[in-house]
């Protein structure tokens, strides 16, 4: 099984724009989003992971223990109740928006193999792909 810890940095993006525009993100936001490229670094403390995603505009940082609900703030500033899952050689991101705020849930799956972490983002039935390279 290939191990999720470890340094990740984005080769390639498709449909973010759209994936981004279906969460209600905002035109600026989404051309800063589309003009980045991501440094993902993936560790593991007892049963606690940490998720810190890097870019020129903005880092991010989760900690969660797999299973266990938390709340998130999204790089685009949005608030959610989050739950990682492992299922096999896959992290399961459920990112839960508010229901008040018409706000819709979205998941973020992400693959590991030796070589490259695969991530997949869904939001209704828009799908974006995005392929990181491992680097450590």
């Amino acid at each position: 099984m290939a191990k999720f810890e470890g340094k990740f940095r984005m080769e390639s993006s498709e449909n973010f724009d759209e994936f981004m525009k279906a969460l209600g993100v905002g035109l600026v936001m989404r051309k800063m989003g589309n003009a980045a490229t991501p440094t993902v670094e993936i560790t593991k403390d007892g049963d606690t992971y940490s998720l810190k995603t890097v870019t020129t505009f903005k880092t991010t940082e989760i900690k969660f223990k797999l299973g266990e609900e938390f709340e998130e703030t999204t790089a685009d500033g949005r608030v959610v109740k989050s739950t990682v899952t492992m299922d096999g050689n896959k992290l399961v991101h459920k990112q839960t928006g508010d229901k008040e705020k018409k706000e819709k849930d979205s998941i973020l799956t992400r693959e590991f193999s030796d070589d490259q972490m695969l991530m997949e983002c869904k939001v209704d039935d828009i799908v974006c792909t995005r392929v990181y390279k491992r680097v450590v």
